[in-house]
């Protein structure tokens, strides 16, 4: 921290003692590109380290906890059937011995062949039981795992318009932010919001004005790319991230999602009634490398903001935020 002039704050000594321990290999990358490429560590790469790489592992940390308190019921039975099997194993060699120690002695062979046969039988019993536990632990085991799958899937998604979440965008923007400083190719993203959407809710009800965000989600979900991520930020507010395009791609997918979305006809399902026209503002920045995810989405934001005050229905990209700065 005193080489790279880190302030030892609580948060940036979380961050570098993390770094230290190499307990976070996605955390180290991050720093080791920052080192090798010599950008500062200023208050605002030091603030986007915490959110991104500390700040949110907490609930991972706990659903982690929880998956080995639900296994380790399971692993303790197992390991009591394997004690209980070897102790099996044991017993009967024991036997087996006896049995020939017997033969050694001239006991009537009829009666050796007989107490072969129990021990063998009593075998053959013991491991039928045990394949049977395995078995029941085996299934138990399995019902475990899809039970995490489908949590973890639930976790990640959001029950209203199917989008990944905010969970899932923070753990997608982490791998596109180290991906492209790797690279070197261009990250962005953009920030949908539904114009007038109070008035929605207001004139027709909270169930057309979901029914409305279901219809964004599926306009924005079609027309992103393979390997863009779409999802809900909050509120009436959805979001993509682009790996691999810079400004200009990512403002033409952003129009072409928000033509889309102007023409499309609403219809209330309870009335058959037809509603007014749906338009929506986007606002489009472009990741630099070493910042959050959350400054790469306040200038979407204020990109988003300047398309509302300028008429609404359209797109704005940062760059033209540059443009309103110079014209004040």
């Amino acid at each position: 921290m005193a080489q790279q002039r880190v302030p030892p704050t609580p948060n940036n000594f979380h961050v570098w003692f993390k770094y230290s321990l190499g307990t976070s290999p996605d955390l180290r990358r991050a720093i080791d590109i920052l080192i090798g490429n010599k950008r500062k560590f200023d208050a605002t790469t030091n603030r986007g380290l915490f959110a991104t790489y500390v700040g949110s592992r907490g609930a991972d940390d706990a659903a982690a906890y929880g998956a080995s308190q639900q296994l380790h019921s399971v692993m303790t039975t197992a390991k009591q059937f394997l004690t209980t099997a070897i102790a099996d194993n044991h017993s009967q060699i024991r036997a087996i011995n006896d049995v020939a120690d017997r033969s050694e002695a001239g006991v009537d062979p009829k009666l050796l062949v007989e107490s072969l046969m129990n021990e063998l039988t009593k075998a053959a019993t013991r491991a039928t039981k045990l394949e049977m536990s395995f078995v029941e632990k085996t299934r138990e085991l399995d019902a475990i795992r899809d039970s995490l799958s489908k949590s973890e899937e639930r976790a990640r998604t959001d029950t209203l318009t199917g989008l990944p979440n905010r969970r899932a965008l923070d753990e997608f923007f982490r791998d596109a932010q180290i991906a492209a400083m790797e690279s070197g190719e261009p990250l962005s993203a953009f920030l949908i919001d539904i114009d007038h959407f109070k008035k929605v809710n207001d004139n027709f009800g909270h169930g057309v004005g979901d029914q409305v965000l279901r219809l964004m989600a599926k306009a924005l979900q079609e027309r992103v790319r393979e390997g863009d991520l779409p999802a809900r930020y909050g509120g009436e507010e959805l979001i993509a991230v682009l790996p691999g395009a810079g400004l200009a791609t990512c403002r033409a997918i952003a129009e072409r999602i928000r033509r889309a979305i102007s023409k499309c006809h609403i219809t209330r399902r309870s009335t058959g009634e037809n509603l007014p026209g749906i338009t929506v503002s986007i606002g489009v920045g472009l990741f630099q490398p070493g910042e959050s995810m959350m400054d790469l989405i306040e200038r979407c934001d204020r990109a988003l903001y300047l398309a509302k005050e300028t008429g609404r229905n359209r797109v704005v990209t940062e760059n033209e935020l540059a443009s309103e700065r110079a014209a004040g």
